[in-house]
Order: C-alpha cells, then sequence, then structure tokens
C-alpha cells in the first residue's frame, strides 16, 4: 500500500473519533502464545475459561483469520477528569472502576470501527474484520508491537500520549500495509502499580488475577475468598489502583468523548441504595452499562463485601435484611458483612436466628468460621 494511503487511514481513524490508530503485521507477537501457555497451564485464569477455550486462536492472528495481512490498531481515550481515587474509603459509598462509570465501550467502539472499516474497503479495497476484547485477540501485545504503547508492569497498555487510559480495538485487513515501529518500554525502574496493589497481585510485570480485585469483583463467579475480602475495601466493580498511580499519566488528558464521561449516580454511589436492588432494579440502574453484565447476585456480594469493610457498625442492619437473600451468594457476603460489622454483639446472631436461616450452609460458612 502506498505510504499516503496509510496516512488517509490514519487520518480517516482520527476523524471518526479514535483518539490514535497503529499498524502492524497480522502476525504472532513474538513469545506472546508461550507465555499464554504459561499463565494457562499454572491456572492464573481463574473462572476465565474463555481464554482456554480459544487458546490456539490468541496465540496467533492468522489463526483467527487466515486472510489477515495487516491489522490498525485503535485507541480510545477515556482519561477521568478528577482524581479517579477520590472515593476510595467513603463509608457508605462504593467505589466503581473508571471504565465502568459511563456508557459500555463495547458499543460505541465497535460502531467507530465498523465505520472505519467500511470506509477502508470503499477507499482501499480489501476485506476486513473487526474486534473489540469480546474476541479471542491479544491485543495488548499486538497494540505494543503496533508502536501505541508499551504493557507497563501492571500488565496494561502505557501510552506517552494517554497513560493506561485507553480502550483496544483492531480492524484486521488483507491488504499489505507497512507496519509501524514498535515502542520502547519507558518503565524503567518505576514500581509503583506494584506498590500501588491492595492485593499484592503485581510482580515482576505480571499478574495472578486470582488475587486481582478486577477478577475478584467482576470475573468470579462465586465466593470471594475471605482472606482477600478485607482489602478491597469500598470497591464494588473494578479497580484503577494501579493504572490511576502511573507516572505517565501527566501527559494523560480527560476523554471528549461524552459517552465515556460518568453518570452522577455511579461516581460514588450509596451502599445501601445499591444493596436493596432487585434483578428488575439492578437491570434499570445498569442499562447500557458494562456493569450490568455480571448481574445482580454478584454486584450484590461486591455491595455487601463493601458494606462489611465500613467502619460503621450501623450499616449492619442492611447486611441483615440480605441474610435471607435467595442467591448463595448474596446470604454468604451478607452473613460475613454482619459478623464484621457485629463481631462481639449478640444481636447479629440472634437476627440470623430470627431468619430462620441459621442452618443455611452459605450462612454457616460465613458465620462460624
Amino acid at each position: 500500500m502506498a505510504p499516503e494511503l496509510k496516512e488517509e487511514i490514519r487520518a480517516k481513524a482520527l476523524e471518526v473519533g479514535f483518539a490514535t490508530a497503529r499498524f502492524t503485521r497480522a502476525a504472532p507477537v513474538a513469545g506472546a502464545a508461550r507465555d499464554l501457555a504459561g499463565y494457562l497451564e499454572a491456572g492464573c485464569h481463574g473462572d476465565m475459561g474463555w481464554m482456554a477455550e480459544h487458546a490456539d486462536r490468541r496465540g496467533s492472528p492468522q489463526v483467527l483469520w487466515a486472510g489477515a495481512r495487516s491489522i490498525v490498531v485503535l485507541g480510545e481515550n477515556y482519561g477521568p477528569g478528577r482524581d479517579p481515587l477520590a472515593s476510595l474509603g467513603a463509608a457508605d459509598r462504593g467505589h466503581i472502576s473508571v471504565y465502568a462509570r459511563g456508557r459500555d465501550y463495547h458499543d460505541v467502539l465497535k460502531k467507530r470501527l465498523k465505520t472505519l472499516a467500511r470506509w477502508m474497503v470503499e477507499r482501499c479495497g480489501g476485506e476486513v474484520k473487526v474486534f473489540t476484547d469480546t474476541a479471542p485477540v491479544m491485543e495488548k501485545p499486538l497494540a505494543g508491537r503496533s508502536g501505541l504503547g508499551w504493557q507497563g508492569r501492571h500488565t496494561n497498555l502505557v501510552s506517552r500520549q494517554f497513560g493506561s487510559w485507553l480502550f483496544l480495538g483492531e480492524i484486521f485487513t488483507t491488504l499489505e500495509i507497512e507496519p509501524d515501529p514498535p515502542m520502547v518500554n519507558h518503565c524503567g525502574q518505576c514500581r509503583s502499580c506494584e506498590t500501588a496493589c491492595p492485593t499484592g497481585a503485581l510482580a515482576d510485570g505480571r499478574i495472578d488475577p486470582r488475587r486481582c480485585i478486577s477478577y475478584l469483583t467482576i470475573e468470579s463467579k462465586g465466593h470471594i475468598p475471605a482472606g482477600l475480602r478485607p482489602l478491597i475495601g469500598n470497591r464494588i466493580y473494578g479497580c484503577d489502583d494501579c493504572l490511576a498511580v502511573c507516572p505517565w499519566n501527566k501527559f494523560a488528558s480527560p476523554t471528549g468523548e461524552p459517552a465515556y464521561l460518568p453518570r452522577a449516580e455511579l461516581m460514588a454511589p450509596r451502599l445501601a441504595d445499591l444493596a436493596q436492588l432487585d434483578a428488575s432494579g439492578f437491570r434499570e440502574l445498569f442499562s447500557g452499562s458494562p456493569i450490568k453484565r455480571i448481574g445482580r447476585d454478584r454486584f450484590v456480594r461486591n455491595v455487601l463485601i463493601a458494606i462489611g469493610n465500613s467502619p460503621d457498625a450501623g450499616m449492619a442492619a442492611v447486611a441483615i435484611r440480605l441474610v435471607a437473600d435467595p442467591s448463595p451468594l448474596v446470604r454468604g457476603a451478607a452473613a460475613w458483612a454482619v459478623r464484621r460489622l457485629l463481631p462481639s454483639d449478640a444481636a447479629g446472631r440472634l437476627a440470623i436466628i430470627r431468619l430462620g436461616v441459621e442452618s443455611d450452609p452459605d450462612v454457616r460458612t460465613e458465620w462460624v468460621n
């Protein structure tokens, strides 16, 4: 492809709303498939079974699509306009990850990918396929090789221009496009992200998702390990600590995309209000939000853990009301929260007895242990 056509694609990407666009070959990233195999063999993917199901397709873009020759790697800036950690530790409030405070980025990103892809076919020919992180694509290694950024010690992408706040998408094409040079890793000796991780999930540029709060509050389908619950604090969906402390964020700018701006009701929502959500109320509140995909039970489980971590014993009344909830996830988390808030108070035990759930296995496990 002529260099001027490549630059036309880049310019068009910015015109349709992407913050940055780079190009790379549709070939395996050196070492990525090997690292993924070791990761899966060690069981680090936990409940994320989808990672193992398509491991062969993740390892090489051309296994995913044999006709692909080049990849356009695209980034969207979702940088926060205020301190992303401001609501941490608020006794009666929940803390939600920056990316989930606005609309579901998948919807916005895929629409833009399709717009750009159609234009590419009309202008340059060839065939195209678009992908977001819902497909088995190793986005961060590809983005690193394209020069969009590099994988920091927190394992996420870091950009010299946008810091740690980029959503990624890809357009695979049959066109032969000259690749951009890769980005050099600029982390140096900095370990701010590793130090900031509340659960010690990061070490030597690797992550153990089974200790990661984002994994625990989003991907984990069962009871969160008791030893990790106090470390979660009031984080009810995701965790930004390792991203937020990255020094490269000093060059980042707030997003200008309205869809990524935070909804007021998700900035620091009241835990007591969230705990009262039934399935219908949950769907209504989180319509169009990425939070919707984890469902009401997992979400309320997270809320109850935050309530249990509150220094306010008065929050126990909220948890007591949920000890008899139909969901075992909610019952267990509610019993744990009651025990945390009323450790030596007979009121908690009496309430559980009165509800007739003292023999329920999920309640008993949390109350007795």
